[in-house]
C-alpha cells in the first residue's frame, strides 16, 4: 500500500537529511550514569528537557514517577488513548546509560559527545538504548504526522535504572497494572542477531550471580614447611568449582539445568545460522555440551561461567600457601531452571563432595522469561519485518543476555516482542559504543512499518487471538 511506502521512505529521509543524527546527539550528550549522584540529576534533565516534551508533542499524557518510592529507579509513562475498541501497545525503552569510562576511548573520543566515523555514531547511549528508544519515538511521530492519528492505543514506560538491574520495576508493574494495560509490548533493547538480519526476540535468559569462597586462615604460610599439611583454599575452590562444571564448559550440577527444550523452542533454532560477525571471536567447537547445537547451547540452555578466580598473588607469587580464595560465578539459566532451590542444591552437593569449608555467597538474580514461538503475535511481526526490509526476519526464542524482558511477560501477562535497532559489536558497556548508521535508517523503517501496520492492517488484538499462546517463563518449560 502507498501509505506504508510513503512512511518507510519519510523515515529513510529523516535519517539521510541528518536529523536523527542531530537529535541524537542532543541525548547522548546528558551523562544519565544509572550508579552516580550526577547521573541521576541528568537523567532528571533528560526526562524533563528531551522526552516528556516529545510525547507531550505528540498528544501524549505523560505521568511522572520520579525516584519512585525514595528508590534509585524513576519512571515515565507517556499515553495517548484514541478509542477503547483499538489495540494498545506497550513500548519500553530506558533512559539511564552505563558507565562513560572517560578517557578509555579510542582517539581520545568524549562519551557524551557524539562523534562520527564512517557508517558509526560513536557515544554513550547511542545504542544502549538512547538511539533504539528515540527510533521508536521518531517512528510514531512520523505516523502522527502522515495519519493525524496513530490508529491504537499507545503506552510508553522509560525507566532510569535498567543498567544496575532495573531496581523496582516489576513491584512498579504490579501495582500499575491499570496504567500498563496493553494488548502486546513492543520494546527495543540489546543487539539483532547480525548487524544485516532484522530480528525478533521473544526474551530473555535469567542471571543468577554467587561466590564459592574458601577462608580457612588469616595469614599464608611457607609452602615447604608446610604443604602437605595444611589444607590449600585455592586448591579446594578450584575442585570446588570444577564439580560443578567441567573443564569444557558442561554443568555436572542437573540441578543447575533446566528441565529440557520446548519443541516449539528448538523447532525455531533449527534454522538459525551463527555465523561469526565481523571482528567476533572465534567460537570453540569443543566448548559446552556437545550434545546440543551452538544455536540450542546460546539461546536455549543454561551456562555456568567462572568470572573471577582468585587466591594470593597471580602478578608476584611466592612461595606460601594462601589463606583464603574465592570463585565468582554467574549461571545464565533458562525458563524450566528451579532458581528458587539452587543456593540449597549447591550447599547440599558442595557437602556431599566433602567441599564443607566453601562457603556459598549468593549475588544478584534476575529472573528468565519468554513467550511460545508459536504466539501469533510472532508470525504478524516477522511478517512486518519482512514487509518492511524484504528480508526474512530471524526469530529467536529470546536473547542470551538478560533484559526485565520477565516483567512485561509474567508480571503484565503480556506477549513480549523485542525488536532490536543495534548489533553485535556495538560495544555498550564498553569504551567506543556506537550505533551503526544503516542500522539506525533500517530499525526506524522497521519501527514504522510495525506501528503502521498496527494501525492498519490485521493484528492478533484484531482476530481475538492475541491471548491464547502466550507462554512465559512458568508455562514453557
Amino acid at each position: 500500500m502507498q501509505e506504508r511506502k510513503d512512511l518507510l521512505d519519510a523515515a529513510a529521509e529523516f535519517v539521510d537529511s541528518g536529523r536523527f543524527r542531530e537529535e541524537l546527539e542532543r541525548l547522548v550528550a546528558y551523562p544519565t550514569e544509572s550508579f552516580s549522584p550526577d547521573g541521576r540529576v541528568a537523567l532528571k534533565s533528560y526526562l524533563d528537557e528531551v522526552i516528556e516534551p516529545a510525547f507531550t508533542a505528540m498528544g501524549c499524557a505523560v505521568e511522572r514517577f520520579d525516584a519512585w518510592r525514595g528508590g534509585s529507579n524513576s519512571f515515565l509513562v507517556a499515553s495517548r488513548h484514541e478509542d477503547p475498541d483499538l489495540p494498545t501497545v506497550l513500548c519500553y525503552g530506558h533512559a539511564d546509560v552505563t558507565d562513560g569510562q572517560a578517557g578509555a576511548w579510542t582517539s581520545g573520543r568524549d562519551p557524551w559527545s557524539l562523534s562520527d566515523e564512517g557508517d558509526r555514531w560513536y557515544g554513550r547511549g547511542s545504542a544502549d538504548n538512547k538511539g533504539q528508544h528515540w527510533i521508536n519515538i521518531v517512528a510514531l511521530r512520523l505516523l502522527l504526522e502522515q495519519q493525524g492519528r496513530l490508529g491504537f492505543n499507545l503506552v510508553f514506560l522509560l525507566e532510569g535504572a535498567e543498567e544496575i538491574g532495573s531496581p523496582d520495576l516489576a513491584e512498579f508493574a504490579a501495582e500499575h497494572t491499570g496504567l500498563l494495560k496493553a494488548d502486546v509490548f513492543i520494546g527495543s533493547d540489546g543487539p539483532r542477531l547480525a548487524a544485516g538480519k532484522p530480528t525478533v526476540f521473544l526474551g530473555a535468559r535469567g542471571g543468577v550471580s554467587f561466590e564459592l569462597v574458601a577462608d580457612l586462615r588469616s595469614g599464608s604460610y611457607h609452602s615447604g614447611n608446610w604443604g602437605g599439611l595444611l589444607r590449600n583454599p585455592a586448591t579446594t575452590v578450584a575442585a570446588a568449582v570444577a564439580s560443578l562444571v567441567d573443564g569444557h564448559g558442561v554443568i555436572r550440577l542437573p540441578e543447575l539445568l533446566p528441565a529440557g527444550i520446548p519443541h516449539s523452542v528448538a523447532e525455531s533454532l533449527e534454522v538459525l545460522d551463527l555465523a561469526p560477525n565481523p571482528g567476533d571471536p572465534e567460537s570453540d567447537p569443543a566448548w559446552g555440551d556437545r550434545t546440543l547445537s551452538p544455536a540450542e547451547r546460546l539461546y536455549a540452555w543454561n551456562t555456568l561461567e567462572v568470572l573471577a578466580l582468585g587466591a594470593g598473588n597471580p602478578d608476584k607469587p611466592v612461595n606460601a600457601i594462601p589463606g583464603t580464595a574465592r570463585a565468582s560465578l554467574q549461571l545464565r539459566f533458562v525458563p524450566g531452571t528451579d532458581v528458587a532451590g539452587m543456593e540449597q542444591a549447591l550447599r547440599r552437593h558442595l557437602d556431599a563432595a566433602g567441599f564443607g569449608m566453601v562457603d556459598v555467597k549468593m549475588g544478584m538474580s534476575f529472573p528468565a522469561s519468554r513467550i511460545n514461538p508459536d504466539n501469533p503475535w510472532v508470525s504478524w511481526a516477522a511478517g512486518s519485518l519482512r514487509a518492511s526490509t524484504g528480508r526474512q526476519a530471524t526469530v529467536l526464542p529470546n536473547i542470551g543476555g538478560s533484559l526485565p524482558s520477565f516483567v512485561f511477560a509474567d508480571v503484565l501477562n503480556l506477549p513480549t516482542l523485542w525488536i532490536p535497532h543495534s548489533h553485535p559489536g556495538c560495544r555498550q558497556h564498553a569504551p567506543d559504543e556506537h550505533l551503526l548508521v544503516d542500522v539506525a535508517r533500517e530499525g526506524l523503517q522497521i519501527a514504522g512499518g510495525l506501528f503502521f501496520d498496527l494501525a492498519n492492517a490485521a493484528s492478533p488484538a484484531s482476530t481475538g487471538t492475541h491471548r491464547s499462546s502466550t507462554l512465559t517463563a512458568s508455562s514453557v518449560s
